[in-house]
């Protein structure tokens, strides 16, 4: 089904509009969910929490594209769920684990807090996936946004896990070049 009579069905407040939406979108949720958490039965009500989500913001809004809408919900609503498991029980997980890559080229949260909410940051940061070549883009969004292992992103692009690894490395090399250029201070 496609994403315009998934959204009319949530429009109608017909219960079919869970079920198409696990239907198309369930295992990318779950997957999305699990990278972040690594935690099945987690990622299971992440996804369940999702669809909740979908259905009480739907109406009034209605979104398009549905699948970034949905990935937002998801992985938002997983974030939070690390960031409380994290303050209850103070350990690293593959959530810090990633972000730990960025550190030496995204700012700190002293200063993200300088550029609007950290907007004006993610803007510079669209600009410069918009340098990059497609299997780079799409290698750092699965890593960074996604929370893709190497060895998932080696695999899905059938590409070995050095060059996934160097790859990541450089760009990283490229986004701190390219955001010390636009003014940002690290």
């Amino acid at each position: 089904m496609d994403d315009e009579k998934i959204v009319g069905l949530y429009l109608e407040r017909s219960e079919d509009a869970i079920a198409e939406t696990d239907r198309k979108y369930g295992v990318k949720c779950r997957t999305t969910s699990y990278n972040i958490l690594q935690n099945r039965e987690d990622s299971e009500e992440c996804t369940n929490d999702t669809y909740l989500k979908l259905w009480n913001t739907i109406p009034p809004k209605e979104p398009d594209p549905l699948c970034a809408f949905i990935m937002r919900i998801v992985r938002n609503i997983s974030l939070d769920r690390v960031k409380r498991r994290l303050t209850a029980k103070r350990q690293d997980s593959s959530y810090t684990l990633v972000y730990d890559e960025l550190d030496d080229c995204i700012p700190s949260n002293e200063n993200v807090e300088r550029y609007v909410e950290g907007k004006e940051l993610a803007a510079m940061i669209d600009s410069f996936l918009d340098t990059l070549s497609r299997e780079k883009k799409v290698m750092f969004l699965m890593r960074y946004w996604n929370f893709s292992t190497v060895p998932e992103i080696a695999k899905r692009l059938g590409l070995s896990e050095s060059k996934v690894k160097v790859t990541l490395m450089r760009t990283r090399e490229k986004l701190k070049e390219y955001l010390e250029k636009e003014g940002v201070h690290i």
